[in-house]
């Protein structure tokens, strides 16, 4: 009898180790708890609280998490303006430059335009709108008569748009977070101090390279909050959510959750056929960055994680990871794509609304420019889809209709975001990493030990 003991003991002593010493099972074990301790408190779980109570024990429980995300996000600007030029510039080559924008960014409309598709393929052939109760269309439509409207995108023509992405005032970019024009700055930014001699752009690239040092000691301070945040949000989730909510949605979020799997496998061929490595090798390195992401609904919150993934566990090289990444959060919203247009098909099954085929070539081509340059924090995916909605007539009672289960959704789609960003950085690290020049020492030790 002793040596079963033993080894018992021996395996809450590993599992303890795992814990301690790992991110990724400490998110895991705060995810369990999370929607456990959720589950128990919520008055449409076990209900050990009021209604009331309730509600108040989700706003503190969640507090941890709100303190983990204003962290991340008040450093997501001076650490996406600085990963950029320094990943530009580390090329010390404006030939490798033009070599890396002609693919990423043809790569990067092509996954999205791939998972649009995946979306309406599957939303076409399974039609969950024709499964929906009825009760639930009554109910969002008393809840849509509560409702402000839902918040639109401003209506541009093409060239407006086009030109608007070049920023006129860096300040009002910063200021209303928009993450497309400060990338379009960083990148002219960087492009410009490449075409310039090094002994007249030292002194600002060493500026940049103190802002990213600093920018990254403040989100190792922020991770250390991880585990708890993650037992807050999904704790606070459970709370208000419960499982009735998902139950009367389950047709809609299963095609969601089947396209996103439908996603993710396609990353992972493209791992395998495109960067020449193992997809079961890529799925153990992302899986800290992938619940991470799941975990926080942020693609930001997860971006210096991805980074460090990207270099240390994925070798890639640092130049590459420090464009791609934060490129690729703030351009590359394929799980976003996806959720959308099976969102907007689904809503238009709800209400009867039959879409030509020219009206469904339009919504992809909208739901992918529309997922370009989104802000990667939770809750954004309801903005840009309340202006697709718009555009091909559903009501506006549409988005309560969805609202219960967005957050769910917005969690697994971040994780998709995120999975996609790693994977073309490894593409992109097969194509070009062989020309890139020498990275300084002194930046890429920085990098790791910030981290």
């Amino acid at each position: 009898m002793p040596a079963p003991a033993s080894t018992n003991t021996m395996d809450i002593g590993s599992i303890t180790l795992l814990i301690r010493t790992h991110l990724w099972a400490q998110i895991l074990l705060a995810m369990v708890l999370g929607l456990s301790t959720g589950l128990l408190l919520s008055p449409h779980g076990a209900a050990l609280l009021t209604d009331n109570t309730s509600a108040l024990a989700a706003d503190w429980l969640a507090l941890p998490g709100a303190v983990f995300l204003n962290l991340i996000q008040m450093m997501v600007i001076p650490l996406v303006l600085s990963s950029i030029v320094l990943g530009l510039c580390s090329s010390g080559d404006s030939g490798y430059l033009k070599q890396v924008g002609m693919r990423i960014l043809p790569y990067f409309v092509t996954t999205t335009t791939i998972a649009v598709s995946i979306g309406i393929v599957l939303t076409l052939t399974l039609r969950p709108g024709d499964h929906i109760d009825a009760s639930l269309v009554q109910h969002a439509s008393a809840a849509a008569s509560r409702m402000s409207d839902p918040q639109l995108m401003p209506s541009l023509s093409l060239p407006e748009r086009i030109a608007q992405l070049i920023p006129t005032n860096i300040n009002q970019a910063m200021v209303t977070k928009d993450m497309l024009q400060i990338v379009i700055y960083a990148i002219i930014l960087g492009v410009a101090i490449t075409a310039l001699p090094l002994t007249m752009t030292a002194p600002l690239t060493a500026l940049l390279q103190s802002v990213q040092e600093v920018s990254l000691k403040v989100v190792g301070w922020a991770m250390m909050l991880a585990p708890y945040a993650v037992f807050g949000l999904l704790a606070e989730l459970a709370i208000r959510l419960g499982p009735d909510a998902i139950l009367g949605m389950s047709a809609y979020v299963g095609v969601v959750l089947l396209g996103l799997l439908l996603l993710l496998s396609v990353y992972l061929l493209m791992v395998a056929v495109l960067a020449h490595r193992s997809p079961q090798w890529f799925l153990r390195q992302v899986r800290q960055v992938q619940l991470l992401a799941f975990s926080t609904s942020s693609s930001a919150a997860v971006m210096p994680l991805s980074m460090k993934t990207a270099q240390d566990s994925l070798q890639v090289s640092p130049g590459i990871a420090r464009f791609v990444v934060p490129l690729g959060a703030t351009v590359n919203m394929d799980g976003t794509a996806l959720y959308q247009v099976v969102a907007a098909l689904f809503l238009t099954q709800v209400y009867g609304i039959e879409l030509s085929q020219g009206q469904i070539l339009m919504l992809t081509i909208t739901t992918v420019g529309a997922s370009i340059g989104s802000p990667s924090t939770p809750g954004v995916g309801i903005v840009i889809l309340a202006t697709i909605l718009h555009g091909i007539g559903v009501p506006a009672q549409g988005i309560a209709l969805l609202i219960g289960v967005d957050r769910l959704l917005d969690m697994c789609r971040t994780a998709i975001n995120v999975s996609g960003d790693l994977t073309a950085c490894l593409i992109m690290e097969r194509w070009l990493g062989h020309r890139l020049s020498p990275q300084p020492p002194a930046s890429a030790d920085a990098q790791t030990s910030a981290s």
